[in-house]
């Protein structure tokens, strides 16, 4: 069972920590374990109300979407809580080829979505010295193929790679560290390193792209946790922040594990909104599908994830038969979800706009090498 550390003690502690918040005032370690640690249901009404007030101060009525290219399920790693984790002779492999990678790639871009994410596990075939020039031409390729902004996904890199994923096209990279706690990502993730998979979000950033960071949520680490690295996510300079509830697989070392409450993952997106007012926050597809985005959204939240065209072979995602060869994890569904939210799809333009500007700013600052 999860340590819980005592939420707000009255409705005049919460209301001032959420006007706090809202005029943009730095909130401490204790004030983010307080916040995170709300059960009650009426001060979580306030607390998700708020969250949506700041995302709306901040980003009006838009909302932003990107679709998912899983192009290789291989993975040298051994994760704990992955379903494709190398020891798994149930997970599904495969490896897309060009053709079929530009198809989704397009495929999306003609849907509607905002960014393409192109996502791998750490393949063998590409981890290696000349097949991060294969990775690189994958990238190059896409990006020669679609007009739309690229997120790159492929685990763990050498820093001497990054320079070449920024210029055959990458503007985003995306690295989860799951979790902060050293001791607890040891056995998440076992015989990988804590701090270079930390490094690849600096690396990224220096490079040029934007970094995104990210948790799981309900896989053995307590609120003071989720507390820290909710700073430390801010520490890096992730453009883009995420909590994702743990579900569990079968064949992995934490297959009898429950699922994690999803209301634990409602709670860490609105704080997130708090405390990052002009970051990207998304509401995955991949935890609940299509029933789950609106209270995702309601918690803060203003990217949706892992949208991905019915019938075409993707796997890859936690959960990764959900609402996919029914069409739920298409652009034409979610607008529906957000028609009767009174919010809207931004346009390709507008996204784009704001990624060049936080780009600008981290070369302003120095931060691009």
């Amino acid at each position: 069972m999860i340590y819980r550390s005592k939420g707000p003690k009255s409705f005049d502690q919460l209301g001032y920590l959420l006007q706090k918040a809202y005029e943009g005032r730095h909130l401490s370690l204790g004030e983010l374990e307080c916040l995170l640690s709300t059960r009650d249901p009426d001060m979580l009404t306030s607390l998700f109300k708020t969250a949506r007030a700041v995302k709306e101060k901040n980003f009006g009525t838009s909302i932003y979407c990107y679709g998912f290219v899983y192009f290789s399920t291989h993975c040298r790693n051994d994760c704990s809580f992955c379903f494709y984790r190398r020891s798994n002779p149930s997970s599904v492999r495969y490896r897309k080829t060009d053709e079929d990678i530009i198809d989704l790639a397009t495929a999306l871009e003609d849907s509607g979505v905002h960014l393409v994410d192109l996502t791998m596990g750490e393949d063998p075939v590409l981890h290696n010295g000349s097949g991060y020039g294969r990775l690189i031409e994958i990238v190059q390729k896409v990006n020669d193929a679609v007009k739309v902004p690229l997120m790159i996904s492929p685990g763990v890199l050498p820093s001497d790679i990054f320079t070449d994923l920024t210029n055959a096209g990458g503007d985003w990279f995306a690295c989860y560290q799951e979790t902060h706690n050293r001791r607890l990502f040891e056995q998440l993730r076992p015989e990988q390193d804590y701090d270079i998979r930390l490094l690849q979000k600096e690396w990224a950033r220096r490079s040029g792209m934007l970094a995104e960071e990210g948790i799981m949520i309900g896989v053995g680490e307590t609120i003071a946790d989720r507390a820290r690295s909710i700073q430390i996510m801010g520490d890096l300079g992730a453009r883009q922040v995420r909590a994702m509830s743990f579900i569990p697989q079968c064949n992995t070392p934490m297959s009898s594990r429950d699922t994690a409450q999803f209301l634990e993952e409602l709670v860490a997106i609105a704080v997130m909104r708090l405390v990052y007012p002009d970051r990207l926050i998304p509401a995955s597809l991949d935890i609940e599908g299509i029933s789950g985005l609106r209270s995702r959204l309601e918690a803060g939240a203003n990217v949706i994830t892992s949208i991905i065209p019915p019938s075409k072979g993707l796997a890859g995602v936690a959960q990764h038969e959900l609402d996919i060869d029914g069409g739920g994890r298409t652009v034409s569904q979610i607008e529906e979800v957000l028609d009767g939210m009174g919010v809207r799809l931004g346009t390709p333009a507008d996204y784009a706009s704001r990624i060049e500007e936080w780009k600008l700013n981290d070369r302003s600052m120095g931060v691009v090498h």
